[in-house]
């Protein structure tokens, strides 16, 4: 039988195919969020439209006793300290759904486990991150799991730097792109569906009680081929630029968190513990596959037309051309 489960978030990049994943395990599913996004739920799901900083309406959710409570939307450490508030003795199992971002940075190992630290000195979102699992881990009256995703895609393309669109739209034009560093830094891309098998698994797994995971394929590839491939997805040529993280850092301070706090940095990770509590599970390792449906995304947003990029051209404009004039 099917356990009742609650997500909160439950239409976004990640959290979306988690519910269909669920509904076809047989759970009994129901979203709580703001009703902001179009999504298609699946048949069966139960919406219930509110916020999470409507205290009365969300204490209330804890009065349902739900099996399982996977938590997309706590990003802060007071949206946990009101979660623990909500949940505690009042749910069978509660996830959160934390960063991979939050590993170490630099990295002592090139191949990171969830006994790799949790010390990011860069990004403030990772920062958060962490503090909201040290609070949790301190919670009493919760059977609390931690779920770290790492670079998770569906409907956005991966970029280095949260320049989305801008890019493809770069590339259609015969502009050149940015990547940091050399570009043969390996970084690994998971499919939200390939994500929500094993999540869904660890639904009420006794092994799971207390420990933290993090979900991603075993494959990597480096953003030169990242950037190629997306190039390849719309027709386009990836006229990529290197440049050092430091001097985009110096362009845009912004940067840092992103670039110095996780993708300047090699992510290749040991999948082995969650195998073992929520099985053995594969994810694609094509990266034309890979970035089918974010490209399939991209393309209907062109239809609709891309917006231009403003001040992100420019900035990207002027670091291309100051980068390619070295030593000229």
């Amino acid at each position: 039988m099917g356990s009742r489960v609650l997500f909160v978030g439950g239409t976004g990049q990640i959290s979306l195919p988690c519910v269909a994943e669920a509904v076809a395990a047989g759970h009994d599913v129901t979203v709580f969020n703001r009703g902001k996004r179009e999504a298609d739920l699946p048949a069966g799901v139960t919406s219930i439209v509110g916020d999470m900083g409507d205290k009365n309406a969300y204490r209330a959710l804890g009065e349902q006793n739900f099996d399982v409570v996977a938590q997309f939307m706590v990003f802060k450490p007071e949206q946990m300290e009101e979660d623990i508030a909500t949940f505690a003795g009042k749910c069978g199992h509660y996830i959160f759904i934390s960063s991979a971002s939050v590993y170490e940075k630099p990295p002592r190992h090139y191949v990171i486990t969830e006994e790799t630290p949790a010390v990011n000195p860069y990004w403030p979102y990772s920062q958060a991150k962490i503090a909201c699992e040290e609070i949790l881990a301190k919670s009493e009256g919760l059977n609390w799991t931690i779920v770290r995703p790492s670079h998770t895609v569906r409907n956005g393309l991966p970029t280095m730097v949260g320049e989305n669109d801008v890019i493809p739209r770069r590339m259609l034009a015969g502009k050149p792109v940015i990547v940091a560093g050399d570009g043969a830094t390996p970084w690994t891309l998971t499919r939200s569906e390939d994500f929500a098998v094993p999540f869904v698994n660890l639904f009420g797994k006794s092994d799971a009680s207390g420990e933290i995971f993090h979900i991603t394929s075993d494959k990597a590839y480096t953003w030169d081929d990242i950037y190629k491939a997306i190039a390849r997805g719309i027709g386009a040529e990836a006229k990529i630029v290197h440049v050092p993280t430091d001097t985009l850092v110096r362009y845009n301070p912004e940067w840092e968190g992103p670039l110095t706090g996780d993708k300047s940095w090699a992510a290749l990770f040991d999948n082995s513990k969650v195998k073992r509590v929520a099985g053995d599970f594969s994810c694609s390792e094509d990266l034309d596959e890979v970035l089918a449906e974010p490209i399939r995304f991209l393309k209907a947003r062109m239809a609709e037309g891309l917006a231009p990029g403003g001040e992100l051209d420019q900035l990207i404009d002027r670091i291309c051309a100051e980068q390619s004039a070295l030593g000229a």
